[in-house]
């Protein structure tokens, strides 16, 4: 039979698929023997089955006694006795971490008959009526669905009545009255009385648990962190310790090393008198970690004992929920912690060094998107700016933005192209979609630990938090700063996540130090080398040594070319030769497309050929001794003619003042004559090589007669001649032979012998389902993604991003844009495929892709995966395809798949 619950000592940390995280890692420190209140787990599959059922498992009721009735004997008390009542926390806990996206309820088993009980036995009346307050809050928003809004206002009134500003400084007297407050609300809103019965409670909260992974924050924050929706939440089922018993309790939460720069030290917050949910809430302003020691030495230093323990058991950054009651410390939860991309580069290194992991290891815990992060540009510290708070810096980066104080504002503007800050008191998890949006987020209250903070870090946002001298009034939407500098809705701001700083306005940015050190402009080995460049350095060295796949740049001059070599290139994949036709060279594509006669066109191909052939030898000097791929020219040729409305006009009006011009009006006629419906699908690529004499034969004349000059500059070009948009062998073959004769006029002329390679670029459909046979034609395959995506779904990327992918992605039809992420089961099955075929008919056949796939971290893993010899992305995403491209050698490694 299915075993739906275990007990905390029956799980360990690697099942975390049954146990979910939270339950995992509960199990994991009652095995080290750590100080964890017994309890028990229910796993994702009772989830998945009343999810899919909507009903639990029919076995999974007497489980739950009997583990109930065993967490009972080893307390010594029954669920919500009256005179001594056990009461429990019921917690969600997927297999990944979803802060704050799924539901918890604390102090389970509190009624009006045991809230006496609790208070005669903790000697604490005021404590019992609190967490009695607390049950029926949580409860009463998670579990009965009633607006938290109702209880906040009633606690708001409470401590309004009082003259108090916190709820600590409410008596027991007060906190009796809030529950009767609290039950009325229920009553009213629910049309139902406050649960008494504790097993009716707890069966409750584990149903809503359950129904919290369908909840809507917790699909958005899915999508967003690409979880899958089908792994279900465990439930935790754990006895209650309690931090609000007086000033000998308290609870907190600790991370092993900065989870902002990964450097060393006790970093965390403490909250006196409180439970757990109080300090992530951020609704209270938390004291540093480090206080605790003169609160409570005994507890501080069994803590950093344990933290000590954790980091070394897991070996990695942990970030951990704790409680002391009454002076007894106590382990609620662990997990390897989420840190920014700074931290995570630091961390790997430092683990190195400290002899827990090894190099590959510190590989596999960083990521190119953690790397692109940390490539943006950062705020000038030498630029004049008005400084008008300072806060926690939470998650670092320099955003800047327009001031908005809900998420359905921050949604809205940004959809309509604004870049915002959103700024609130405190966040919480109803403000996703508005984090998800935001440039960076600005909270007046809370830690390094509160809600807003670990959100940010786990998606990379720019965070500050507890600017307490920042007034915020989300009613009236503005924000006050000392002095009476007042920020309004719409009003820009400026927010530093690595100084906690505040600016009004727009402060300006400079490089990263990162991309300073790709730039080559600052060395690693430098006595004064910033720690985090080394540690990229480190990283990326290994990444380099250890990976298969080569990585390319798409450039099209000499100034593009000398960047991204800088950055770590290994050639070219892709020079798009259309745009060495714009500017003052377009009158000479006019003048081809206009050449009624042969000897006008040769005239117009022949103008053309020295200023191809110029662009060609810069290019192929600053990629001396590395291969170049230069594709013909490919796009619709009606973009190099002007607009048709625009022309239309002038000739209209020129023709209005008995001022025709002769070349205008044959524009105008060649411009009718040339306009698509869909250009995409149009007259480009092979199609033009083969409808205009000549023009293929002018870009390879031109190519070879570089590459000869160059090799007689004692240069070594490595060059590709790349033919785009074939979808037959045929196409193929004609342009071949026509461009075999060019290089071979080219080197009788010039007396050199040219190593040209000849190959095409796999961007339709039917050309990769013809592989097999195209590449008896071609020497290599570079598969063009961006167009292959655009035939495969038949959509057009420059109307469909703007129309309807937000709405597919929201529904999750999407889970990512395909133009973003390669769309394995489509596009990628062609790719697999057409590589297989042609490697079949040709062995040496070099692969490539040149789409801007090439340089996105999941997709550089498949085209790994499948085989390919090189990614070619833009000069900037290098760096990222680079150690993306040693990760996916590094997993293979170590699943021993190679």
């Amino acid at each position: 039979m299915q075993k739906f619950v275990y007990d905390f000592t029956e799980g360990n940390k690697d099942r975390k698929d049954l146990l979910g995280g939270k339950g995992a890692n509960l199990a994991e420190m009652t095995n080290l023997e750590l100080p964890v209140p017994p309890g028990f787990t229910i796993t994702t599959e009772a989830c998945k089955v009343y999810l899919e059922s909507g009903a639990e498992p029919p076995a999974l009721r007497d489980e739950v006694s009997a583990h109930l009735e065993a967490l009972e004997k080893g307390m010594g008390k029954k669920l919500g006795q009256a005179d001594d009542p056990l009461l429990v926390s019921v917690r969600s806990g997927a297999k990944f971490s979803m802060p704050g996206m799924m539901d918890t309820v604390l102090n389970i088993g509190l009624s009006d008959a045991s809230v006496a009980g609790l208070a005669a036995q903790a000697g604490n009346e005021r404590f019992a009526w609190d967490s009695y307050r607390r049950l029926i809050q949580m409860f009463g928003k998670t579990v009965l669905g009633v607006d938290g809004d109702l209880f906040e206002d009633a606690l708001e009134q409470a401590k309004r009545a009082k003259g108090v500003h916190d709820d600590v400084d409410l008596d027991a007297g007060d906190l009796q009255a809030l529950v009767d407050r609290f039950k009325a609300v229920v009553a009213k809103e629910t049309g139902r009385d406050f649960p008494q019965d504790p097993r009716e409670q707890m069966d409750m909260a584990v149903r809503a648990v359950f129904d919290s992974w369908n909840g809507e924050r917790a699909k958005l924050y899915r999508r967003q962190e690409r979880i899958p929706g089908d792994l279900g939440t465990a439930v935790n089922i754990c006895s209650m310790v309690f931090g609000n018993l007086g000033s000998d309790s308290g609870t907190g939460v600790a991370f092993t090393r900065d989870p902002a720069t990964g450097h060393q030290g006790v970093y965390g917050d403490y909250l006196c008198n409180a439970q757990g949910e109080d300090v992530v809430a951020g609704i209270r302003n938390t004291v540093p970690l480090a206080e605790l020691e003169q609160l409570d030495k005994t507890s501080y230093d069994q803590l950093l004992q344990i933290m000590e323990t954790l980091e070394t058991h897991y070996k990695d950054l942990c970030d951990i929920e704790f409680t002391i009651e009454r002076g007894k410390l106590w382990m609620l939860q662990t997990r390897v912690g989420k840190r920014t991309a700074a931290a995570a580069f630091r961390i790997a290194t430092q683990l190195v060094d400290q002899g827990l992991i090894d190099e590959a290891e510190a590989l596999q815990r960083v990521s190119g998107a953690q790397l692109a992060q940390l490539m943006f540009p950062r705020f000038d510290e030498k630029a004049k700016a008005q400084r008008i708070g300072w806060g926690i810096a939470a998650s670092p980066g320099a955003a800047v933005g327009k001031a908005v104080f809900d998420s359905y504002t921050a949604v809205k503007w940004s959809r309509s192209g604004e870049q915002v800050i959103l700024i609130r008191r405190e966040t919480n998890p109803d403000d996703l979609n508005g984090m998800i949006a935001a440039e960076g987020i600005l909270t007046s209250r809370g830690g390094k630990t509160s809600h807003a903070a670990v959100v940010a870090r786990g998606m990379g946002k720019t965070c500050v938090c507890g600017a307490e001298e920042l007034e915020v009034d989300t009613k009236r939407r503005r924000m006050t700063a000392p002095g009476g500098v007042v920020v309004e809705e719409g009003d820009l701001v400026s927010i530093d996540g690595s100084s906690g700083k505040v600016y009004l306005g727009r402060v300006p940015v400079v490089p990263s130090p990162v991309v300073e050190y790709f730039e080559g402009r600052m060395h690693a080995g430098a006595d004064d080398a910033d720690e985090l460049v080394k540690a990229v350095h480190r990283i990326m060295a290994y990444a380099d040594r250890v990976r298969r796949l080569r990585v390319r740049a798409n450039a099209d001059n000499a100034e593009d070319a000398a960047r991204a070599r800088r950055f770590g290139a290994q050639g070219i994949g892709l020079c798009r030769t259309e745009h060495m036709f714009l500017g003052e060279r377009r009158e000479l594509v006019e003048r081809l497309i206009l050449a009624d006669t042969d000897s006008e066109r040769d005239e117009a191909l022949a103008a053309l050929l020295p200023l191809q052939r110029a662009d060609f030898v810069e290019l192929f000097e600053a990629m001396d001794g590395l291969p170049v791929t230069v594709r013909l020219l490919d796009p619709p040729l009606h973009e190099f003619l002007p607009d048709i409305t625009e022309l239309s006009v002038r000739v209209a009006l020129a023709e209005a003042r008995k001022d025709a011009n002769e070349n205008d009006l044959r524009l105008l006629q060649a411009v009718h004559k040339l306009h698509e419906q869909n250009p995409m699908l149009g007259l480009r690529g092979v199609r033009l090589g083969l409808v205009i004499p000549g023009l293929f034969a002018m870009q390879v004349r031109a190519i070879a007669e570089a590459a000869a000059e160059r090799r007689k500059a004692k240069g070594d070009p490595r060059v590709e001649i790349m033919i785009p948009l074939v979808g037959t062998v045929q196409e193929l073959e004609i342009v071949r032979e026509e461009a075999e004769s060019v290089i071979a006029e080219a080197e009788a002329a010039t007396g050199t012998k040219l190593d040209l390679a000849l190959g095409t670029m796999i961007e339709l459909p039917r050309a990769a389902l013809t592989a097999a046979q195209i590449a008896e034609a071609a020497e290599f395959f570079s598969f063009g993604t961006n167009d292959l995506t655009q035939t495969v779904w038949g959509f057009s990327r420059d109307d469909v991003e703007a129309s309807f992918f937000t709405a597919y992605l929201e529904k999750g039809i999407f889970g990512v844009s395909p133009f973003e992420t390669i769309d394995k089961d489509g596009v990628g099955s062609l790719v697999r495929s057409a590589a297989e075929a042609g490697r079949a008919t040709r062995p040496d056949l070099k692969l490539g892709v040149c789409g801007e796939h090439g340089g996105d971290p999941e997709s550089v893993h498949f085209f790994h995966e499948v085989g390919l010899d090189y990614v070619s992305c833009s000069p900037f995403r290098i760096p990222v395809a680079r150690l993306e491209a040693g990760r996916a050698a590094a997993q293979d490694h170590s699943s021993g798949s190679r």
